[in-house]
């Protein structure tokens, strides 16, 4: 545990001498690390309007990508006060502090484990936007290490429960999710909106088929 202490304190004090050397980046990855959850909500809504006249298979995970976004965060509030983990701008105050001061604990980081949860659902409906969330979460990532607002650590283990929430509540309820939509997309109200794929969609998407999807 102390090894792992002082690789995650060291691996902070990089990234923040790099952060003293590159002001420019400053507004930007502050802006990104607070409000970036944004992209992440426009990346979701993307998976939706993908899958709005796919199979129910499509429709059922971007559906939970959403969903388990949600579930991931509610998860991590007992994990952190269980941790208890002090943020860095508290531990250490030599340090360039980007971030706004807060009270709450730093391990594991809220915003990394929505940005792993909001990826891996991504990937459950399309490797294309699932290669985009990928890319977005581990900005997100660095930006929270970046401005000081968490331990590397922090946004790793984030990250990675994140990441676990979705695919393993996908793994779990797979079955019943995809069922669940598919009778509600015959309900009058939501046909419109979700209609079926036709059977040119449906030959169509075979050819990107999206990671969890048995063949």
């Amino acid at each position: 545990m102390d090894t792992l202490t002082h690789v995650d304190d060291s691996l902070l004090a990089d990234v923040n001498a790099f952060a003293r050397h590159t002001g420019w980046l400053h507004g930007p990855l502050l802006g990104y690390a607070t409000y970036g959850i944004v992209v992440f909500a426009v990346l979701l809504l993307s998976a939706m309007l993908v899958s709005r006249t796919g199979p129910s298979r499509s429709l059922a995970a971007a559906g939970w990508a959403c969903l388990a976004t949600l579930v991931a965060v509610g998860v991590n509030q007992p994990v952190g006060h269980l941790f208890g983990e002090a943020r860095p701008f508290t531990t250490h105050p030599e340090l360039l502090i980007l971030a706004s001061r807060t009270s709450d604990f730093s391990f594991p980081s809220d915003h990394a484990v929505m940005a792993g949860a909001a990826a891996a659902g991504c990937w459950l409906v399309s490797r294309r936007l699932g290669w985009v969330a990928t890319a977005a979460a581990v900005v997100m990532a660095f930006a929270r290490v970046y401005i000081a607002a968490h331990y590397p650590w922090d946004v790793v283990a984030g990250l990675l429960l994140g990441a676990m929430v979705t695919l393993l509540g996908w793994w779990l309820f797979r079955g019943p999710l995809i069922a669940v939509t598919g009778w509600l997309r015959h309900r009058p109200l939501l046909r419109t909106v979700f209609p079926e794929p036709t059977s040119a969609q449906v030959t169509a998407g075979r050819d990107a088929t999206p990671v969890g999807t048995r063949t």
